[in-house]
């Protein structure tokens, strides 16, 4: 026992610690039985798909048809033919040349950047940006800088200052705490004029913004790699990027999130075409149409504009002990509403 006192008494420091600051986090398990289930509103399962028929029948479909799992990483034996269908319907669904499918949205966005990065390399990140977008910029052990939130003054200086690097620019292009939208098209056409690349995060963007690709797969005039997830609008679970076909080849190369993971299960390939199929059809269509009046009914109820641009409605309380009291307050009526508190927004910014 004593020889590992050391570590004793730093976990018990540190969860002290966070228990006293209100940032003690404990698993919640939702009940799905009927009348003991509360109604959540805090899901990212923004078209309800994780319980639509075709992402069901779809999902188990490839499970009988190739089994539980996929057996391997994808450049040993774990490629199955389901992974080329999805990546090749996603890739014409983007309007990009090519699309590779990840084991989650999380890799995909490390394995970009650590894969795309490197000594020659500069990143200029959002400071609101995702922290798998984070955490990819500090894997990828090149230099970066954090950018004020949609700042383009700020992206542009710094873009001027290493414009003898070689330059990427990334953003979620909605943020998921806050809501709001990066200005796409005008950090497109600072890319352009600089040259850069830009990496956009799509994982909220179920209501847009929309980029219109030419035909050379260029928005804007920038080059773009786009990065999204199956876990949200698709009600499935992985992650995928699209751009061209020779940034596809060199993730397959060096994205080491790709290569020493196991593949995506059969079961979420297939659960992901199967939202796929929905989201591109007329149901998809109703189905984000009324998830937008949704929208346009409650955000006036919490301060912001019936227009809001996404589904993500933050209300903002301040401090984590609030949040918490909140939180509980709604779920004892039945509402599930979690308490979004630091480190995954700013300090005195919990809702």
């Amino acid at each position: 026992m004593g020889e590992y006192s050391i570590w004793e008494n730093w976990v018990a420091n540190l969860t002290g610690n966070l228990k006293a600051s209100s940032r003690w986090r404990q698993i919640r398990s939702i009940s799905h039985n009927g009348s003991d289930s509360p109604v959540i509103f805090a899901s990212n399962d923004y078209l309800g798909l994780t319980s639509h028929p075709t992402v069901k029948n779809s999902a188990i479909s490839a499970i009988e048809k190739y089994g539980a799992g996929s057996g391997a990483s994808r450049l040993v034996t774990g490629t199955l033919d389901i992974h080329i269908e999805l990546e090749k319907r996603l890739a014409l669904w983007k309007s990009s040349q090519s699309a590779l499918a990840f084991s989650s949205g999380y890799s995909a966005n490390v394995g970009v950047l650590s894969a795309l990065g490197g000594e020659d390399a500069f990143i200029i990140s959002d400071e609101l940006n995702h922290a798998s977008l984070i955490d990819g910029c500090r894997l990828s052990r090149t230099d970066f800088r954090v950018a004020k939130h949609c700042d383009l003054g700020d992206y542009e200086r710094l873009l001027t200052e290493n414009r003898e690097k070689r330059l990427m620019v990334v953003t979620d292009s909605v943020f998921s705490m806050d809501g709001d939208i990066a200005p796409l098209e005008e950090l497109a056409k600072l890319c352009a004029s600089f040259g850069a690349l830009l990496i956009a995060d799509e994982a909220h963007a179920v209501m847009g913004p929309y980029f219109d690709l030419d035909g050379e797969g260029k928005y804007c005039g920038a080059k773009v790699v786009r990065i999204g997830t199956f876990s949200k609008t698709f009600g499935s679970l992985g992650g995928f990027v699209a751009t061209t076909g020779e940034i596809c080849d060199l993730l397959v190369n060096r994205a080491r999130s790709f290569i020493f993971s196991t593949a995506l299960s059969p079961g979420d390939a297939g659960g992901a075409l199967g939202g796929l199929s929905v989201i591109q059809s007329e149901e998809g269509e109703r189905l984000v149409g009324n998830l937008r009046k949704n929208v346009e009914i409650v955000a006036p109820h919490l301060g912001l504009k019936s227009n809001h641009p996404s589904p993500i409605l933050p209300l903002i309380v301040g401090e984590e002990s609030l949040a918490i009291e909140a939180s509980k307050f709604f779920l004892d009526r039945g509402l599930l509403i979690t308490a979004i508190r630091p480190p995954t927004v700013a300090p005195m910014t919990s809702r």
